[in-house]
């Protein structure tokens, strides 16, 4: 049975421009970044926290649909 990290919630990104990057955080005593992606305008990405990631960074305009509701980036 899988624990309650591997069973995180999902997010969602929806770019509002070209070069959107959402770069993956690790979980752990030393945060590293361990996965990027660039998304263009109007591409979405699901995504979810896992025993492996433990924070997204999201460099651009991007809107981003969680349980507790919508945040757009400002840039």
């Amino acid at each position: 049975m899988a624990d309650n990290l591997t069973q995180g919630e999902y997010f969602v990104i929806k770019a509002k421009d070209n070069g959107v990057q959402v770069i993956g955080l690790t979980r752990g005593q030393d945060t590293r970044f361990h996965h990027t992606e660039k998304l263009d305008k109007g591409e979405v990405m699901i995504a979810q926290f896992t025993d492996h990631t433990s924070a997204v960074k999201i460099r651009g305009k991007a809107a981003i649909y969680t349980k507790l509701g919508i945040v757009h980036t400002d840039e």
